[in-house]
């Protein structure tokens, strides 16, 4: 296991993962600002069905993509989706640009979720991928913790667009540097005796 937390590929990733959870705040922001952009209550609950039914419907292409063309151009189109929602949640002032980002909002999820977890799946050993993957969900859960607590402070102390910029920024970053630093080639079987 210590082979794996020296791998630049898999700490790489996971650090620049970590950085994009520090701006990915609970969803929760995302409803309350369809409220203050005038979307009636009674109609929230149907944009996050489209939103999530988007979503469901991208993912199988994305994940049949990124067999095709690899994980990280998919990651970072997933990065900048996000980043782009998320500036448009800032700057949106009525319902249509609001639901427009929504949908916009799918493609992160769709390029995202599963992709991840099969990047790190090639970049370690079989025997080391339950390790990766618990590492990896420890490093990006412990980074989400406090993001939606300094989220709501933005939102009460500054003004509600505050948040998204600064979730649109992080995403920004990572994408920027998953585009600079790619993971590299997996890393070698090894014995479990060397582990």
């Amino acid at each position: 296991r210590r082979v794996l937390f020296r791998s630049r590929p898999f700490m790489g990733f996971t650090a620049i993962s970590t950085l994009f959870a520090l701006g990915n705040s609970s969803d929760a922001f995302l409803i309350l600002r369809a409220q203050d952009n005038g979307i009636p209550t009674p109609l929230i609950p149907i944009v996050y069905f489209a939103f999530n039914g988007l979503y469901s419907l991208l993912s199988t292409p994305a994940g049949i993509l990124s067999d095709r063309i690899g994980r990280r151009p998919l990651l970072i189109t997933g990065y900048t989706a996000f980043a782009v929602a998320y500036a448009g949640f800032a700057l949106a002032d009525g319902p249509v640009g609001t639901v427009a980002m929504f949908l916009v909002y799918s493609f992160f999820y769709a390029f995202t979720e599963g992709v991840g977890r099969a990047l790190i799946a090639d970049m370690v050993p079989s025997h080391l991928r339950a390790t990766a993957m618990g590492s990896y969900a420890t490093a990006t859960g412990i980074a989400l913790l406090p993001t939606s607590v300094l989220a709501g402070a933005l939102w009460d102390s500054v003004n509600d667009a505050t948040p998204f910029w600064v979730g649109a920024g992080f995403a920004a970053a990572a994408a920027l540097l998953l585009t600079l630093f790619p993971p590299r080639a997996a890393l070698p079987e090894i014995g479990r005796a060397h582990v």
